[in-house]
């Protein structure tokens, strides 16, 4: 596993991430999660995210658990703060001064850790002062809770404004965490140059589609059992803007590309993402172990040039590259 700073600081991330969005406390038994963290330890990965909104707070609880008998200083532990938790009440989301210092006090706890490596705000709020925001953030660093801030699809202009304000209250944002695959390309006109530009680096989540970089889902064909796109809890609605049948066509060209590099299509999707400089680390998630041994493979992974122009052929034209579409809910969701 190799690792990779994290912007502009000392802190260095494995390139690989296990994260438990959409599994931990909902998809998958206990048991086997904590195989999955298991298997992501086994294979060098030592950075974990989470968030206090998955599966409304349980899916800290599971991670926390299956860490709790590591050396916390091998470790590194992401999680975030925005959307809805516990009863979802009127202060129960959002970036208000009040919802962030009672939710990092509720994230340490179920995570069973004094203090986080990274504290993510997971969308923008427009419903609060970003001056606020910012001084909960600095004061969640100060009393040594989080040792650094990072943010979740913020677009360019909320990146450079968050970033002047931390900087003028003693911290910086070095991170950003948006969705980045070879089908959803929306941060590369924008984000991706700002970030360059204030010392933030990208941690991709869903650098495989939900799955349907994995080549799984077949055009005209019915969907495999147990799969996402038939997981009415939530993955099904995640999926569904890529189940059209001429994406899943498109798709379906990576392969030849995919058995010529010696990888899966999942690994060469993993891999794709990290060929971007301004990508520090990406998120993968697990239902089964496997998919964790599998899949860290992309770790180290080189894409020659011509590799690169072959997939744009591919799918590059399939992509959604518009920058509009790195959004935050207009008001705070309940």
């Amino acid at each position: 596993m190799e690792h990779r700073y994290l912007g502009n600081s000392g802190l260095k991330i494995s390139e690989i991430i296990y994260g438990n969005w959409l599994t931990h406390g909902s998809q998958v038994e206990n048991d086997v999660a904590a195989s999955c963290v298991r298997a992501a330890l086994d294979a060098g990965i030592s950075t974990f995210d989470t968030a206090d909104a998955y599966a409304n707070t349980i899916a800290e609880g599971v991670l926390g658990a299956a860490l709790k008998n590591e050396r916390r200083e091998s470790l590194e532990i992401l999680t975030k703060v925005y959307w809805p938790t516990g009863p979802g009440g009127h202060n129960d989301s959002g970036l208000s001064r009040k919802h962030i210092m009672e939710s990092i006090n509720g994230s340490l706890q179920r995570l069973q850790t004094d203090y986080v490596d990274l504290y993510q705000a997971h969308r923008y709020d427009y419903e609060t002062p970003l001056e606020e925001t910012m001084q909960a953030f600095a004061d969640v660093v100060r009393q040594g809770k989080a040792l650094y801030i990072g943010v979740s699809e913020w677009n360019a202009e909320q990146l450079r404004a968050g970033q002047d304000l931390a900087r003028q209250l003693g911290f910086a944002l070095i991170s950003n965490q948006p969705q980045y695959n070879m089908l959803w390309r929306v941060i590369e006109a924008d984000v991706v140059p700002a970030s360059e530009e204030l010392g933030i680096s990208q941690i991709v989540f869903s650098p495989m589609a939900q799955g349907v970089l994995s080549g799984k889902y077949k055009p005209g064909a019915e969907l495999p059992e147990g799969s996402r796109a038939t997981d009415a809890k939530g993955g099904a609605k995640m999926i569904g803007r890529w189940m059209d049948d001429e994406v899943l066509a498109g798709v379906q060209k990576l392969q030849p590309i995919a058995d010529e590099t010696g990888l899966t299509m999942g690994q060469l999707a993993v891999a794709w993402v990290l060929q971007n400089p301004n990508v520090a680390g990406a998120i993968i998630g697990a239902s089964r172990p496997e998919q964790v041994t599998s899949n860290v493979l992309a770790a180290g992974v080189e894409l020659k040039p011509d590799v690169l122009a072959r997939i744009d052929e591919a799918v590059g034209g399939l992509a959604e590259r518009d920058p509009a579409k790195t959004q935050s809910p207009e008001s705070r969701p309940s």
